[in-house]
């Protein structure tokens, strides 16, 4: 998510900071870069005037006074307006006796119905009783998927193919809802390739008539800066209460995030990752902001974590950990509840610092779901006793456990390798609390960053040196440099 924004912004800061002091020129080039990113991840231009105009003011009074930590302060001063452009924002639903209505509206192709699906299934989650009303009489192909959606969710459905007239539909799924005690309403309504007066008017005669607690504008975030132009034409006829950004999770530029709340001054409500029903979440500035600037997003991976993950299990680990205790088994019972979270590539960019690592894997080429996968296979290929007891894997059960993988054995010599040190930092972690944990974690980042199993980061050949930040910085070059070959090609 928002790499190419991401890079610009890490490399505007390095060209300021690079120098160990804030100077004047140091702030001009590096803005310059900020802007040139900011535009190419198609953020309005008067959003991106003004960004870049109060980030410079702010940095060049810190190289008048000459602070004492100029990394921390011209971070917080990005940060802090990334954050003052994209809210403040209010995920909460106000819902209302006896039943709620949410109005979705939106272009063709935005992803609108599949939203009204995950925003069902996150009613239910609340335990709530929603019911999804088909009102996109333009499009059977919508009425099909809308069933399909609350047949898998167990929500009930309201149709009427006969119907030619969608303000009646909803006023029928109305008195419908009321009888089946429903207490949300959702609306999926009709969308077009482009905003037209029919689609317009057909929206404002729903509003009328229905009067929805809330009217949502669903974006596809990957369109950019029409997105925002489309969110400003239905605010202007609907006055939205909020938008919804889907497939963030793909080659979003970051322009519609950037922009819509500055230029519309409609709030992001919830954004929507991947095509699963689930992958529906609170929009929230501060973390936007923290994964914009390469700093991760902790607190969203913990509240995934404590949705997805098996609580028990999690507290059985913590149990062991306490007791100085971490094996091969447990190291195969956490991936597999990393898993759930979803792709390897995807964790990355929650965890700080480790985003320039996905980056990078990405350049070389390498699968690391496919590495994450093989590594489960050789644990698999153990027995009971030697992924509780590594050291008594001698080269017998080595060449064994290799072949039971399909992998050659020095595969098996290169996890054992890499599973001690982490073992020795888990263990040490368990026994400690609060800030001692951080700084060790940030240790263990720091020993994946210098040698992941499998990851082919680039290492010196033949002396297992960390590299320095300049030949690190030479060898991501030349690997982008390859990967835009083979585009190419």
């Amino acid at each position: 998510m928002f790499e190419s924004l991401q890079e610009g912004f890490s490399s505007g800061l390095r060209t300021i900071l690079g120098r160990g002091r804030i100077t004047e020129s140091n702030i001009q080039n590096g803005m310059q870069l900020v802007r040139q990113a900011l535009l190419e991840a198609d953020v309005s231009v008067p959003v991106v005037r003004k960004f870049v105009d109060d980030v410079t003011q702010k940095s060049l009074g810190l190289a008048v006074t000459r602070t004492l930590n100029p990394t921390e302060q011209i971070v917080k001063i990005v940060n802090d307006e990334l954050i003052e452009l994209m809210g403040p924002v209010d995920p909460e639903i106000p819902f209302r006796e006896p039943m709620t209505t949410l109005m979705l509206c939106g272009l063709q192709g935005s992803g609108k119905t599949t939203t009204c699906g995950k925003l069902a299934r996150r009613l239910l989650s609340q335990g709530h009783k929603p019911m999804l009303v088909a009102a996109d009489l333009q499009r059977p192909a919508a009425i099909d998927q809308l069933e399909v959606l609350g047949s898998s969710l167990g929500v009930p459905v309201y149709t009427d193919r006969q119907s030619k007239d969608p303000v009646a539909v909803c006023q029928d799924a109305a008195k419908k809802a009321a009888d089946q005690e429903v207490d949300v309403l959702i609306l999926d309504t009709a969308g077009r390739l482009h905003v037209d007066e029919e689609l317009m008017q057909q929206l404002n005669d729903i509003e009328r008539r229905l009067n929805p607690d809330q009217v949502w504008f669903v974006v596809d975030s990957m369109t950019g800066q029409d997105a925002v132009n489309s969110a400003k034409a239905f605010n202007d006829t609907l006055e939205l209460d909020g938008v919804i950004l889907t497939k963030l999770d793909g080659d979003t530029r970051g322009g519609a995030a950037l922009s819509v709340k500055a230029v519309t001054g409609v709030p992001i409500k919830f954004i929507g990752t991947g095509e699963t029903l689930d992958g529906l979440e609170d929009f929230h500035p501060d973390r936007m902001a923290s994964r914009i600037l390469g700093m991760g997003d902790l607190a969203t991976l913990i509240e995934s974590a404590q949705e997805k993950f098996d609580k028990q299990e999690l507290e059985e680990q913590e149990r062991r950990l306490k007791e100085g205790v971490f094996t091969l088994e447990d190291f195969r019972k956490q991936m597999t509840q990393l898993k759930r979270l979803g792709s390897f590539g995807k964790l990355m960019s929650f965890i700080p610092g480790m985003s320039q690592i996905s980056r990078l894997m990405g350049s070389a080429d390498i699968d690391a779901d496919d590495q994450l996968r093989k590594i489960g296979g050789l644990i698999d290929s153990m027995t009971p006793q030697e992924r509780n007891n590594p050291s008594i894997i001698d080269p017998r059960r080595r060449q064994r456990i290799a072949a039971g993988a399909g992998v050659t054995p020095n595969k098996v010599t290169e996890l054992l390798k890499m599973f001690q040190p982490m073992a020795e930092m888990m263990k040490k972690m368990g026994t400690l609390g609060g800030a001692d944990r951080m700084r060790a974690m940030q240790e263990l980042t720091r020993q994946v960053q210098q040698n992941p199993f499998g990851a082919g980061l680039p290492q010196k050949k033949g002396t297992g040196k960390r590299l320095t930040p300049k030949e690190r910085e030479a060898n991501r070059k030349r690997l982008e440099r390859e990967r835009r070959k083979k585009k190419r090609k």
